[in-house]
């Protein structure tokens, strides 16, 4: 296993960590993007257990890092958007071989948020095939309304729904249904950071939509065991993806 960084900016945070397996591919490609609800104390190296099994499996794991909330890190509305983007839009750049015909987002908590709504982006570069939610936050308006981490989306977005209407219209997956892509959601039963509720009124919106989308609940479980390569709730994202 192979694991190259590359720059898509010259920010600090605007880098991507490029796991390859052995082999000369091309290798299908999974967009990593973790959570922490967007805040600058919690990084990508959240993602490495998932990017190893991913590499040892056959798929390339690019790795994303991108500006968050905090005193020097420069995130929020626009940056933290314009850095997933930028960083997907980067990979036909990379000198590796990849399979730019199968790139899946797979995000957890703030991270699911983001891969979902890199799959909505108008005329991108480099298209998302398909995505994957790990207990993600979803619905901006509902992050607000249940004050989810203390009502920290209105950092992210600089005010309220009431404030930024056309900035929620923007920047929430569940505003932006169908996402036009194959769809999965993993949420634990036990989860006290993002609610189930926040999968299941998704989920509802949008097959309703038109789009495939697929949830599946582990109920005995929290937060962070999508985490865990070992854990079922990984072993449901690996049996789906292939």
């Amino acid at each position: 296993m192979i694991c190259e960084h590359h720059r898509y900016g010259n920010k600090r945070s605007q880098l991507g960590e490029l796991f390859l397996p052995p082999g000369e591919g091309p290798f299908p490609v999974a967009v990593l993007i973790h959570g922490g609800y967007w805040r600058a104390q919690y990084g990508r190296k959240l993602m490495h257990p998932l990017c190893r099994d991913l590499a040892e499996r056959g798929w390339a794991a690019w790795n994303l890092e991108y500006r968050r909330l905090g005193r020097v890190s420069g995130g929020g509305w626009p940056n933290t958007f314009d850095d997933v983007a930028a960083a997907i839009d980067h990979l036909p750049d990379v000198l590796a071989p990849l399979d730019l015909a199968r790139v899946v987002a797979i995000g957890h908590s703030a991270g699911g948020h983001l891969a979902a709504w890199a799959a909505t982006r108008p005329s991108p570069r480099q298209t998302v095939t398909a995505v994957v939610s790990q207990a993600g936050v979803l619905d901006l308006r509902r992050a607000w309304e249940w004050r989810l981490s203390g009502g920290v989306v209105r950092r992210l977005l600089g005010g309220t729904p009431e404030q930024q209407p056309e900035r929620y219209a923007a920047a929430s997956p569940a505003a932006r249904l169908p996402l036009g892509v194959p769809v999965l959601l993993t949420h634990g039963g036990r989860d006290e950071n993002v609610p189930l509720a926040m999968s299941e009124e998704f989920e509802r919106a949008a097959t309703a939509a038109g789009d495939e989308c697929e949830l599946v609940v582990l109920p005995d479980d929290d937060h962070f065991c999508h985490l865990d390569p070992a854990h079922a709730a990984w072993q449901v994202v690996v049996e789906w993806l292939t």
